[in-house]
């Protein structure tokens, strides 16, 4: 006799408008928009702050202009977004670990899980270049590898690297937090001080790569703190400490003479704040997050509007793919360009500073075809 139960139902699709439709109202909205963000300033700002030019080698090298231009550099106090995208990460990663083990899921499962939407982009696009890097040589279109001629392409990639290694200690930092609060956000930091004192004072210059991972760790680490007291911060005197705390913070490091002022790497400096990273980068984290803070209300009203939502949702789909390939499709237009006008130029002049927003057009285009060929590879799998 055949059975008369009803068939299960179907998951719902996985649509840009579905997944809007089933936003839960708890939800951190800002967070998704601050996550959102982060990687268009990345990408804006590498294709058009960057004097991407080749050097007598023939290597792609991307200086700024910020040395070329008085005051500059301070534009890099709100637009350098990677201690933002660590708090980001440190806010969400805490609310799936809580999901995590309310599902009894083990620290091993955790882990693999949150690292395998970071595994497939980036294997697509190793996997990717390999491939047109045998076809061009073999086609007599270049004798040398990119990784002679242009490394810039996996510029990306040591950012992912470090942001796996948090990632993959969030069974400790997670314990820890909920153990000690913010304990361990004040081990990390005097932590990063000692390393910057062992580093510039007694010039132990290896010591700086120390704290690349010390620094990235307590902005995540800062990013619980966040998701544990959200609502009872905004716009509250906390927000307004860790605001003008950490401008204060700021401002006194890079005046000792030691720090540079500029939060990203500037040419002809010997020392940069973003790597080695430097305590700079944690004082940059606690006024970013202070200002987020106090914005924080009046960003999720705004982001409950449905169709900035949308738009918020959708570039959250594609983003680790726009991340990954935005570098490639910058190459292709710099090749592109030195075909039909010649080579660029390695100053900020005038013409070049009237050119940016052909760079942003350009790649941006070259970018869209990128994400329309590799996003399914990013899509989360049933």
């Amino acid at each position: 006799m055949p059975s008369t139960a009803p068939a299960p139902a179907s998951a719902p699709e996985l649509t840009i408008h579905g997944l809007v439709d089933t936003t839960p109202p708890e939800r951190n909205r800002v967070v998704d928009l601050l996550r959102a963000g982060s990687i268009l300033v990345v990408v804006l700002w590498h294709w058009t702050f960057s004097i991407t030019h080749r050097t007598e080698s023939g290597a792609l090298t991307m200086p700024n202009p910020i040395g070329d231009v008085r005051l500059l550099w301070l534009a890099t106090w709100l637009l350098q977004v990677m201690p933002l995208f660590f708090l980001v990460g440190g806010y969400s990663n805490l609310a799936s670990w809580d999901a995590a083990r309310r599902d009894g899921r083990s620290g091993a499962a955790y882990v693999r899980s949150r690292l395998h939407r970071l595994g497939r982009p980036t294997l697509a696009l190793i996997a990717g270049w390999a491939v047109l890097d045998v076809a061009l040589r073999a086609g007599g279109l270049t004798d040398t590898s990119v990784l002679q001629w242009g490394l810039v392409v996996f510029v990306p990639l040591w950012f992912l690297g470090v942001y796996a290694a948090v990632v993959a200690l969030v069974p400790l930092t997670a314990r820890l937090h909920r153990a000690l609060g913010p304990l361990p956000l004040v081990g990390l930091g005097a932590a990063i001080a000692l390393v910057d004192l062992g580093r510039f004072r007694f010039d132990l210059g290896w010591l700086g790569v120390l704290n690349a991972a010390l620094v990235f760790t307590f902005c995540h680490q800062l990013g619980y703190l966040w998701r544990d007291r959200d609502r009872a911060w905004r716009g509250s005197s906390a927000a307004w400490s860790m605001a003008v705390g950490g401008l204060s913070a700021l401002v006194v490091l890079t005046n000792l003479g030691v720090y540079p002022r500029s939060m990203v790497a500037v040419r002809g400096e010997a020392v940069s704040n973003m790597f080695p990273t430097t305590a700079a980068i944690a004082a940059l984290a606690v006024f970013q997050l202070g200002v987020v803070l106090l914005a924080s209300d009046r960003l999720e009203r705004w982001c409950a509007r449905r169709r900035i939502w949308t738009g918020v949702v959708a570039a959250n789909a594609v983003s680790m793919t726009v991340f990954t390939w935005h570098m490639t499709a910058l190459v292709a237009v710099v090749a592109l360009h030195e075909q039909l006008v010649g080579p660029l130029g390695h100053e900020a002049t005038a013409t070049w500073w009237l050119a940016r927003p052909l760079w942003v057009l350009a790649p941006g285009a070259a970018l869209a075809l990128l994400v329309r060929a590799f996003a399914s590879i990013e899509a989360p799998r049933r």
